[in-house]
């Protein structure tokens, strides 16, 4: 069955065919289902604040008060956003927050004081959802909210996308406010929205940065230039992830996008660049020092250990690295002018078993395997946004497109545009 997406439900909402209070039992139903993950989705579940509020909103709807276009409208927040009251700018109905990684460090979505969710596919096995918006993905994915507000700072929106099987998006960083968002590393964190499509994305980025919650019109594939970026991203690849994403390329070329190889070897430097640290390790060491000093025994080993990597960097390599990235957004930038959007995995790899973790020391290649294509975006604060490529029933693999930074309505136009295609849907 089709899962109905956010914009869906709004239009049925507006146009009296559903209620606000029937869209909110339905979010309760599925959340609250004993067969299904969202004891492990949701961490907190406010349930009568949701009812109440949906009943207000089908009141003042009965008397034909004018109402935003999402009002009523159910929706879930990361575990790491405050707060207070539950005001909405577009009258969305917040059902609880998520599960996520501890602080939002980790690639994985594991979650050892809470439980983990599991990723829709193959659930049998137990997979990793993806992190750091763990909760707000698998609640999407199993229909629970038909979209979720999320975090991006290395990849935490478009990784849990990828592995669940849904659309992420990753905005420029300075276009949506963090006020009230527990950081992470503040040059990279961003605010972003998981949902079932590129539409609902470009809706709630549009809410988000202050505007009334439009959908971006598609550009036009014929004579859209996608630069496909080659070497270092296309490295390491699963057979599923590379089959599905030359699967995606060719279709788009076929629908009439203009591809466009692209060598980027700056990219190829981040490695060593970040030999002795990267940015994520100076500034999330540098926002949990002092509660760190007072309550480690009470953190997540693994993100603990991940925490305690920054302790030792020098403000010296800090500065270099910043360096760095001015350098790097600067050739790369020069290098990607002729085309729309650039074109890479999301994630090299399809998501691994729970069960195939292990501590600190073994995983930490792995995990930043999974960052390393997302982390690009954050690195040189770019847009970007991760559309599902592979077919029915396949391992979830995410095809990200990445755009220039600021230009983020001109990538959602390109991604209306691919989505299709992308999707191998007519």
């Amino acid at each position: 069955m089709t899962q109905p997406t956010l914009i869906e439900l709004s239009r049925r909402r507006a146009a009296g065919e559903t209620t606000s209070r029937a869209l909110i039992e339905e979010s309760l139903a599925r959340i609250a289902d004993p067969e299904g993950e969202g004891a492990r989705a949701f961490l907190t579940v406010y349930a009568e604040r949701a009812r109440t509020k949906a009943d207000a909103v089908d009141a003042a709807r009965s008397k034909g008060a004018a109402l935003p276009r999402f009002a009523g409208v159910p929706l879930s927040i990361k575990d790491l956003f405050d707060v207070e009251g539950e005001p909405t700018r577009a009258g969305f109905v917040i059902m609880g927050k998520t599960n996520m990684t501890e602080f939002a460090y980790s690639a994985f979505g594991v979650n050892p004081h809470y439980g983990t969710p599991l990723s829709p596919w193959d659930r049998a096995r137990g997979l990793i959802p993806g992190g750091s918006t763990s909760g707000g993905a698998v609640g999407v994915a199993d229909a629970m909210t038909p979209a979720a507000l999320g975090t991006d700072t290395g990849g935490s929106c478009r990784i849990p996308a990828a592995f669940c099987g849904i659309v992420g998006f990753r905005p420029t960083q300075g276009r949506i406010s963090r006020e009230g968002v527990l950081p992470l590393a503040p040059s990279l964190d961003s605010v972003g929205p998981l949902a079932m499509s590129v539409s609902c994305c470009a809706a709630l980025d549009s809410v988000l940065s202050g505007g009334p919650g439009d959908d971006e019109r598609p550009q036009p594939l014929a004579g859209l230039a996608i630069g496909v970026i080659e070497g270092y991203v296309d490295e390491s690849l699963d057979a599923s992830v590379a089959a599905a994403f030359v699967d995606a390329l060719t279709r788009l070329a076929k629908a009439g996008a203009k591809l466009k190889p692209v060598r980027a070897p700056e990219l190829a430097e981040l490695p060593q660049i970040t030999r002795n640290g990267s940015l994520v390790e100076f500034e999330a060491f540098a926002v949990h020092r002092a509660r760190l000093a007072t309550s480690a025994a009470q953190y997540d080993p693994w993100v603990l250990a991940r925490l305690e990597a920054g302790r030792e960097k020098s403000a010296a390599d800090y500065i270099d690295l910043l360096g760095h990235r001015t350098r790097v957004r600067g050739a790369v930038d020069a290098r990607t002018r002729s085309v729309d959007a650039l074109a890479l995995p999301t994630v090299p790899i399809a998501p691994p078993a729970l069960s195939e973790l292990g501590d600190f020391a073994s995983s930490r290649a792995l995990n930043a395997l999974i960052l390393r294509n997302t982390a690009i975006a954050n690195f040189l604060d770019r847009p970007a946004i991760s559309i599902p490529c592979h077919a029915p029933g396949g391992a979830p693999v995410g095809f990200m497109l990445m755009g220039e930074t600021g230009l983020d309505r001109r990538l959602l136009a390109a991604a209306r545009g691919a989505e299709g295609a992308v999707r191998g849907r007519p």
